[in-house]
């Protein structure tokens, strides 16, 4: 959860400007988005492992 604290001089503008940073630095919407579906672990891992030979293919490649 999110908490901005707030002055009495503090402006509602200034507030959501405040969590509006505070949701991006802790990039809560994407968490959101990726919590939308159930992933299986194996699903994750196997998604993490393709991405690794994907890398390794194109920057590590002996064809230079």
């Amino acid at each position: 959860m999110i908490i901005v604290k707030l002055d009495k001089n503090t402006t509602i503008e200034k507030a959501l400007k405040l969590y509006k940073s505070k949701v991006i630095k802790t990039r809560q919407s994407s968490e959101l988005v990726k919590r939308k579906e159930f992933k299986k672990k194996s699903v994750i891992r196997r998604a993490e492992i393709a991405k690794a030979i994907h890398v390794q293919k194109k920057y590590y490649s002996d064809n230079d």
